[in-house]
């Protein structure tokens, strides 16, 4: 029971931070690793996407659409297979993630055990 209990106090945790950073930034939690991936490494498909963040491909679409929609994100068709679509950050979307700074949000007592400074 004290496994569940935790669990349910960091699920509150990162609610609670995913709230402060869509008041920040605009966006969910979901959008910024999405900005976070395409910043690291860009382009990539949309099933690449999900794969990388755990996500199924009809809520990884669900995210694209909406960064999308936002001017965060841009298509392009893939070289060598026309039919196969790619993802990659605008200059918009670029200037986000730049500024996006770990220290903006207050990140709970529980959570900050879990981040390491690279």
């Amino acid at each position: 029971m004290e496994k569940l209990c935790k669990i349910r106090d960091i699920q509150r945790a990162v609610a609670a931070f995913e709230r402060l950073f869509e008041k920040n930034y605009g966006i969910c939690l979901n959008e910024g690793m999405v900005l976070c991936l395409l910043y690291k490494a860009s382009p990539l498909s949309s099933g690449k996407i999900g794969k990388l963040l755990g996500l199924s491909l009809s809520n990884t679409s669900k995210i694209i659409v909406s960064m999308e929609k936002k001017g965060l994100v841009k298509r392009v068709m893939g070289t060598n297979d026309k039919r196969q679509m790619y993802f990659l950050l605008t200059t918009e979307g670029e200037k986000l993630i730049l500024s996006v700074r770990n220290d903006d949000i207050e990140v709970s007592e529980l959570l900050k055990g879990c981040f390491c400074e690279a």
